[in-house]
């Protein structure tokens, strides 16, 4: 059967994320053998893959908090650092109406 429609959490991936997912599937899950693959140390693919899951979980999140979800992938994108991050959820979450 057929994908008839792609999840929102698989769209939202760059097309480098899903080839990460393609071989790490083919890999069987092995990290070890991912390394090899990408020439590079476990450590890094296991960053790789914490990113990689940090990604799928904002998506999943940003119908509910759309701002956050946005801050926070900026975020894991590195595009703003952590603290930074923090921060703003943090005052977002005191400004917002409970």
């Amino acid at each position: 059967m057929a994908i008839e429609r792609i999840p929102d959490w698989m769209a939202n991936l760059e097309e480098e994320d899903l080839a990460f997912i393609r071989r790490f599937v083919l890999a069987s899950g092995s990290l070890k053998k991912i390394a090899g693959e990408y020439g590079v140390t476990y450590p890094t693919v296991r960053l790789r893959l914490d990113r990689l899951i940090q990604k799928i979980q904002i998506s999943e999140s940003a119908a509910q908090e759309p701002y956050i979800a946005l801050i926070k992938r900026l975020a894991v994108n590195d595009k703003l650092d952590f603290d930074t991050a923090k921060l703003l959820i943090h005052e977002y979450k005191k400004q917002k109406p409970e």
